[in-house]
């Protein structure tokens, strides 16, 4: 909002404040000040002259010599080649020895032989933006009205000698998107008071109710609509003031009853419509919502295609403007109107907000309107804007305001503990004290006993809604530096990260310091993508999102590995096909249908890798990642949380992966084991269809990892004993698991074996049809003392007959 000093000067008293210094005092109160612009660029010298005559220049066709009268005492020559000038104008005159924004300075000089004695200025050489200025006025010099007196200082005429405040409002300071609210906010702060517009009009013509009349179906969406009938206008140019007033706004002066609307609205924070009467259907005005596919053409000729969530004016049925958003092109006032239909509602924020988006149309008052205007202006804002209509378009106000109130607007009262406010402020103000402060806010209070006041707030700062809101407007006026300041009191504690934080941090850093690197994706995903891979999902339901960008992000994701497969997709796409990536975060789905409480979010760890180990090198090979790279990783990091022991993997066949290349990773929480993910490579099909070579995903939900990691890093001397190293291969069936014969090996060995690892597998004739033989190296070793061969015996052939009772184990010849 930029506040026009000198307007506001005109309802509040800034005798002996600066501009700058009434900047850093609002500030300080609470609403951010974000510039000081002064209007005057570096104009001097720069009068009203009247162009008593125009010849042209005998030596330049473009050029013409103007005898101009600034009030100097003489006429003066000067020569200008805007296509616009012509006797009998008034127009700024830079004199001799005038400056003009830029460093220009104006001196005597000869234009092809012919002395000029000034300068003819346009707008933008006075630093005016040309674009806020009338049409007619934007090109060639600046023609003034015919009544301007001649030699007035041009600073002075078009209100150049003024400061703009730049309010940077947040969106519960509504109040301030007006003059009027300004300047209580300006009044509160210096402790003056606060001058309001005086109306002074006449109804002189016969009932409105007799022209216009007024219905509201849609009573939630527009709680007040009053209107006045003002017939005999005449359309034409707004007083130069005015135009003034609305420039250093930024808004553009149109017509005289346009300009006086938004002059109203800029004041009272209320936006206000003028109709064309006589184009409406025997001056009636319904206000409903629209019908699914009707259509407006608003005023700036652009065709609205509307649905039943916007708020529509319309009179016989037909739309003519769009509820506090904009108005329509064929009730528009033109320079043939003759008599107006004058609107002046309240209507709701929520609605207006939602037409503008849906439009894309956003205007003065639709940015008003959505922050809640003052219910109570509505009627005021109204007659002022009549008055100045009579004023300055010699209309003809006609008797009574033609209205409906579907909600009468009530003034909020609220009680105030005086103890209660100085403890939550650490202040000692008395009651006296928070009296005056709200005397100067204008919020009428008085005493309710000897600790409490009842302060009536009015309906023009509806961000006040609880007795907290009183105490913040008592703080911000006391001022926030004169809050004495008290050291903290209390037992304090250090901060700290919870076990799943930490843990999460840990995952990360050993997944980069392996040479992954991180991913981090939307959690919106398209419903074909979540039912690639439902395996997490189970029986629950998919998120749907009320609102969603675009198909392709419709509902929540309920897996990590669609969105790993785009990312490296993506890369690959732009040559990069060496891929190790991770993700950590959540899925989501629900038991619902319909959702009436927040979805599950399931915390997980996706896993990728695609592409060659290692760039080849004249020693290495070209060798490209495997299941068991991933699944190597994915080892490394359980194991250095401690749960090594606590994992297993079987050989499964989940939806969307290679039937024989995945698992189940089960998690050995009490007795049971918990299923917590899938490891393996991506189904063939899935492959082609997002152009990847093999690729290779897990994920694992991270929740159940919380639970049961082990933090404590226990370390252990070096041993003292040898070990014993005895390496055995065993013939079993293919469908056995390696893995299930090392966890058999742990549980049988026990304290005495320090490390099992399969070194060698093979398949083949030798071995016998559907059989395997698994070469398994098995480390044994006591911490106390050297074990004998007798020892070493015992337990080894403890652990084959349990292989061979188990697993129908042979050892191998």
């Amino acid at each position: 909002m930029k506040v026009s000093t000198q307007w506001l000067s005109q309802y509040v008293s800034l005798d002996q404040v600066t501009p700058e210094e009434l900047a850093e005092r609002i500030t300080r109160s609470g609403i951010e000040i974000d510039s000081v612009e002064y209007r005057n660029q570096g104009i001097t010298n720069v009068v009203v002259g009247y162009v008593k005559s125009k010849e042209k220049h005998p030596d330049a066709d473009k050029l013409n010599v103007c005898v101009i009268d600034a009030g100097q005492g003489e006429d003066l020559q000067i020569v200008c080649g805007a296509k616009n000038i012509d006797a009998g104008q008034k127009v700024p005159v830079a004199l001799v020895g005038a400056k003009l924004p830029g460093g220009m300075d104006i001196k005597k000089a000869k234009l092809r032989g012919v002395l000029s004695q000034g300068m003819i200025c346009s707008a933008k050489e006075l630093g005016i933006n040309d674009k806020l200025l009338p049409k007619d006025q934007q090109e060639g010099i600046l023609v003034l009205p015919e009544n301007t007196e001649i030699g007035t200082p041009i600073v002075q005429l078009l209100g150049l000698d003024d400061a703009i405040l730049d309010f940077d409002l947040t969106p519960n300071r509504s109040d301030c998107l007006s003059m009027l609210g300004a300047a209580y906010e300006v009044g509160a702060i210096l402790g003056r008071d606060v001058k309001l517009p005086e109306l002074n009009f006449v109804e002189a013509g016969d009932a409105a109710a007799d022209h216009i009349s007024v219905t509201i179906e849609a009573t939630e969406q527009c709680s007040h609509f009053s209107a006045r009938y003002i017939s005999g206008i005449t359309v034409g140019a707004s007083p130069l003031w005015l135009q003034n007033r609305l420039i250093a706004a930024g808004i553009r002066p149109i017509s005289n009853i346009v300009d006086i609307t938004n002059f109203v609205m800029l004041e009272y924070g209320q936006p206000l419509h003028a109709y064309d009467a006589d184009k409406l259907n025997q001056g009636a005005i319904e206000v409903r919502m629209a019908r699914e596919g009707e259509v407006l053409t608003t005023l700036d000729d652009q065709e609205r295609k509307l649905d039943d969530r916007m708020l529509l004016i319309t009179s016989g049925g037909q739309p003519v403007g769009l509820a506090g958003v904009m108005g329509g092109a064929d009730t528009e006032v033109t320079s043939s109107t003759v008599n107006i239909l004058l609107e002046s509602a309240k209507f709701d924020g929520g609605t207006i907000r939602k037409t503008s988006r849906r439009l894309g149309l956003r205007s003065e008052a639709s940015q008003r309107f959505e922050k809640e205007v003052d219910p109570s202006a509505v009627v005021p804002a109204l007659n002022r804007a009549a008055e100045l209509i009579v004023r300055y378009a010699h209309g003809l106000i006609h008797e009574g305001i033609v209205e409906e109130v579907a909600q009468v607007a009530e003034e909020k009262t609220l009680q105030l503990s005086l103890s209660k406010l100085n403890r939550y402020l650490g202040t000692e103000l008395s009651l006296l004290e928070i009296k005056t402060i709200f005397a100067r806010l204008q919020f009428p209070c008085g005493d309710v006993a000897q600790d409490l006041l009842e302060v009536r707030v009015p309906t023009r700062r509806g961000d006040i809604v609880r007795d907290v809101d009183l105490i913040e407007e008592v703080a911000r006026l006391y001022g926030y530096d004169n809050i004495p300041t008290t050291s903290i009191e209390g037992t304090t504690t250090p901060g700290a990260l919870t076990k799943s934080q930490r843990l999460r941090r840990t995952i990360r850093h050993l997944l980069t310091h392996g040479g992954y690197q991180e991913a981090i994706t939307y959690s919106f995903t398209h419903p074909a993508k979540n039912d690639l891979f439902p395996q997490l999902r189970g029986e629950q339901q998919q998120v749907a999102l009320a609102m969603p960008m675009s198909e392709d992000r419709s509902v929540l994701r309920s897996t990590l590995i669609p969105q790993l497969l785009e990312t490296a997709s993506f890369n690959r796409n732009r040559k990069q096909e060496n891929l190790a990536l991770f993700e950590i975060g959540s899925a989501f789905f629900s038991s619902e249908q319909e959702l009436t409480r927040q979805p599950t979010e399931i915390p997980l760890l996706g896993l990728l890798l695609t592409g060659r180990r290692q760039q080849a090198q004249w020693n290495t090979g070209n060798e490209r990642v495997d299941f068991f790279d991933l699944k190597g990783a994915l080892e490394s990091l359980l194991q250095y949380l401690g749960l090594q022991s606590l994992i297993t993997y079987k050989a499964d066949q989940p939806q969307g992966f290679h039937p024989g290349r995945s698992a189940s990773v089960y998690l050995q929480v009490g007795s049971q084991q918990q299923w917590i993910g899938v490891i393996g490579q991506i189904h063939p099909d899935i492959q082609r269809e997002s152009d990847l070579e093999d690729t290779y995903v897990a994920e694992i939900q991270l929740a159940p990892l919380y639970e049961e990691a082990d933090e404590k890093i226990v370390y252990s001397e070096l041993p003292r004993y040898p070990s014993v190293q005895r390496d055995i291969a065993v013939v079993i069936n293919e469908d056995v698991a390696a893995g299930e014969l090392l966890s058999s090996i742990r549980l049988t060995a026990k304290e005495l074996l320090e490390t099992v690892q399969v070194f060698d597998v093979y398949t083949g004739d030798r071995v016998g049809e559907g059989k395997k033989s698994v070469a398994i190296a098995i480390v044994y070793r006591h911490a106390e003392h050297t074990l004998t061969d007798e020892e070493v015996t015992a337990v080894h052939d403890q652990v084959l007959t349990v292989l061979s009772e188990q697993f129908g184990a042979e050892l191998r010849k």
